[in-house]
């Protein structure tokens, strides 16, 4: 008798014990997720109205973020992927809680984690959006001053300029979140050097017979200015 009393109901008494103790956590954080997915809910709705409200849709279709999106396979608008977006990161910090408020030591120290990575998550999101609006900027403005200036490849240059900005935010948003910091920046710089040489080679090799007539022509030009020296021998 003593014997199962040590080894099934001594175990299953202290089992019992942990469960109650620990319970009180379990209904905190089941409480904290159900309220946490309501306001989700109900913060994700009004953002989404508020930015109908604000014609944030009209803004983006202008910028030609709808055309990206569509490309993309991304029918839904604007205002609806940021009223989500905001849906998903109130239920992210109120899973985060719940788990919190188990009191248990990994998974405090899980959430602790994901917390401080967040921000980084929020920066590099904001630096490729900011990214790609500038490189459309760059790549326009490029567009504009090669045709005023008669270059035939003028589509082009203006493709690689946005290609440029967009590997160089790329890059950035890596090196924020902290993936492979080394690897990506030692890459950019290799892959953007590579870039810029070969763009010079065959500038210089394209445009060798321009550069020599504008040389003649200029060093011409400068010889025929200089007035003779007075000089003679003694």
């Amino acid at each position: 008798m003593d014997f199962i009393r040590t080894a099934l109901l001594a175990p299953l008494e202290q089992l019992g014990v942990q469960i109650v103790a620990v319970l009180p956590n379990i209904l905190a954080s089941i409480i904290i997720v159900g309220v946490g997915f309501v306001g989700a809910w109900g913060l994700g709705h009004l953002v989404e109205r508020v930015l109908r409200v604000v014609r944030l849709d009209q803004l983006c279709d202008r910028l030609g973020v709808n055309s990206v999106l569509g490309r993309g396979g991304v029918k839904a608008d604007p205002s609806y992927l940021v009223g989500r977006a905001a849906y998903w990161a109130v239920v992210l910090f109120a899973v985060i809680a719940g788990l919190g408020a188990l009191n248990l030591q990994p998974i405090n120290h899980f959430a602790q984690s994901l917390l401080a990575y967040i921000p980084h998550v929020l920066i590099a999101g904001i630096i490729l959006v900011a990214g790609y609006l500038l490189s459309n900027f760059v790549s326009q403005g490029v567009l504009i001053a090669a045709v005023n200036a008669g270059l035939p490849p003028a589509r082009l240059i203006a493709n690689l300029s946005r290609w440029g900005v967009q590997l160089f935010t790329l890059a950035m948003a890596l090196e924020e979140l902290g993936i492979a910091a080394s690897v990506v920046v030692v890459g950019f710089g290799i892959t953007f050097g590579g870039v810029v040489f070969a763009t010079c080679l065959a500038f210089g090799l394209g445009a060798k017979d321009i550069a020599k007539d504008y040389l003649e022509r200029t060093l011409s030009t400068r010889g025929r200015d200089q007035s003779p020296d007075d000089l003679h021998h003694l």
